[in-house]
């Protein structure tokens, strides 16, 4: 594929368009050149704490202009999935208002009676009681689902735990495995291919690791693109057993590529 096939793309937010609240240099440029060519894009994160309307606030205190409708998060990626899996469900849901809002939107009612599904997202505190709750619903019955399999996430201070690491405490005490609805699940990559009325092959994901952007995005069959201003190295891209398309130092490269 040349890239002057590609029509729309999908870009992680952390380590491709932000690091640590600031723009990586080159982003702003990216973002208006797709805008000046009417090019389709959404900004991916595996985050599930915030709604649309606060990430589109956060990139705009840091210099970027991201519109609230070219934001796709795990938690919107998962209230849909349940949506097309059972209508109007319910679920007792660990997680904080970007999880909850989505699932409001998609028709469900949340519970802490015998719900559809117990479903786990990012929180910045995580809560013992309602982990504890979570685990005696899966026992008696209901299905497991989590955002996403992020096992840690960044603070200033260092990483924390984040769902994955929460999950798996869940999993060792109900012997259950939660279904992964985010990255590298391609299932995020199609609902954010559908949000946009895109196809698989005429799309990018440009992506800053390896084992969650660019294999999601090999595997729902987009061009990839790994960027190095994120978590990824030359190096450490080597080690795994597959590549993406293109290393590129970052979007300030496609950034002029588009102009």
């Amino acid at each position: 594929m040349t890239r002057l096939e590609i029509r729309s793309w999908l870009m992680d937010m952390d380590g491709v368009l932000v690091h640590e609240e600031q723009a990586i240099p080159g982003a702003d440029r990216f973002l208006g050149n797709l805008r000046r060519r009417g090019a389709p894009f959404l900004v991916l994160t595996n985050n599930s704490i915030y709604t649309r309307r606060d990430l589109a606030a956060r990139l705009k205190t840091s210099g970027l202009d991201v519109p609230e409708e070219a934001i796709w998060t795990s938690a919107l990626a998962t209230a849909k999935f349940l949506e097309d899996q059972r209508p109007g469900g319910s679920a007792f849901v660990i997680g904080e208002a970007g999880l909850t809002t989505a699932l409001h939107e998609a028709g469900y009612t949340l519970t802490e009676r015998a719900p559809d599904y117990v479903v786990l997202g990012e929180t910045r505190t995580y809560s013992l009681e309602r982990i504890t709750l979570a685990i005696r619903l899966i026992v008696d019955g209901s299905r497991f689902i989590a955002t996403n399999p992020d096992a840690t996430g960044p603070s200033p201070d260092g990483p924390m735990p984040a769902t994955g690491s929460v999950a798996a405490l869940i999993s060792r005490a109900t012997g259950v495995e939660p279904y992964y609805v985010g990255k590298p699940n391609p299932l995020m990559m199609r609902s954010a291919l559908n949000a946009i009325d895109a196809h698989s092959e005429t799309t990018a994901m440009i992506g800053d690791r390896m084992d969650t952007d660019i294999v999601a995005g090999l595997e729902a069959g987009l061009d990839t693109i790994l960027v190095l201003t994120g978590i990824s190295t030359r190096e450490s891209a080597e080690r795994f057993p597959y590549r993406p398309a293109r290393i590129v130092e970052s979007v300030a490269d496609l950034a002029a590529e588009l102009e």
